[in-house]
């Protein structure tokens, strides 16, 4: 083996390692999630809560783990709940959110519509962790979901792009790296700053009309960094740091989108913001 490609392999290590630290390790993977109201294709949206609610998880993550916490949270508030998986490389079982993200926008596309239609509803909401609260702004920009969504709120999300703490600021120091990142996980690909996908998604500005936007995000985030690259732009915008809220909140990249009951608090804001509450340190307790 050529001694730049053994290089590769400490750097390649680095990055999945960084990539793994969006979800909590997976035990089990269910066909559909533990609960009946939670990718229940009988519930109907009540006039409380009109619109479905649709679940993005993470890089690496999947249709349940990622959202052990927040999808219970939503569904005793009174909303039908739903979530999906995308992205999956083949041979790579309970780990998704690796494939391309373009491709996995359109899967995106397809379960937004089925939900749609189960539900009956005109639009939907989107939530989503890391790289779920980026892509679905592909699916809004480019395949015609604008008309269909209501509200997304990213958690975390890549907005634009990440360095992983510096991390892939070593890449031209290892020739053929990048491209053998992006032969083999293009998904964590398509999210390191400067990308080919994230230069076209941003292109012209970060969001369309129509959809109302709420980035939450925490400043002890060591994926998505620098932690302000999160935030959006535009006329209807929420850009919101946890530690605002509540400075004694010490959440990072991970514990935000699976445990943080004051961030559940503020994306229970978002998608009903008629009935808002303050979001404080004793939003853990609401």
């Amino acid at each position: 083996m050529l001694p730049w490609k053994r290089a590769l392999r400490p750097l390649a290590a680095l990055l999945l390692a960084a990539g793994l630290a969006t979800v909590p390790a997976a035990t089990a993977h269910a066909a559909t999630a533990p609960s009946s109201g939670w990718n229940d294709y009988s519930c109907k949206p009540s006039a409380a809560h009109p619109r479905p609610v649709v679940l993005v998880h993470g890089t690496l993550g999947n249709s349940v783990d990622n959202w052990l916490g927040l999808a219970p949270y939503l569904e005793d508030r009174g909303y039908c709940v739903y979530s999906l998986d995308y992205g999956k490389l083949a041979g790579v079982p309970v780990f998704y959110g690796l494939g391309p993200i373009d491709k996995s926008a359109e899967q995106l596309s397809a379960f937004v519509d089925k939900v749609l239609a189960s539900t009956g509803a005109a639009k939907a909401d989107l939530v989503g962790h890391s790289q779920g609260g980026m892509m679905p702004r592909y699916y809004l920009k480019f395949l015609g979901g604008a008309p269909k969504v209501n509200a997304l709120v990213g958690i975390a999300p890549s907005n634009h792009g990440t360095d992983l703490s510096g991390l892939t600021n070593l890449l031209p120091y290892f020739p053929g790296a990048e491209d053998l990142i992006k032969a083999t996980t293009p998904g964590l690909a398509d999210q390191i700053n400067g990308s080919a996908f994230l230069t076209k998604l941003n292109a012209g500005g970060d969001t369309v009309p129509g959809v109302h936007y709420t980035v939450i995000a925490t400043k002890y985030d060591e994926v998505v960094t620098p932690w302000r690259s999160q935030y959006l732009t535009g006329s209807d915008v929420h850009n919101v740091l946890l530690q605002d809220l509540c400075p004694l909140d010490l959440s990072e990249h991970v514990a935000i989108g699976l445990i943080d009951r004051i961030a559940f608090h503020e994306v229970a804001n978002a998608l009903d913001p008629a009935h808002a509450t303050a979001t404080t340190c004793a939003s853990v307790f609401s």
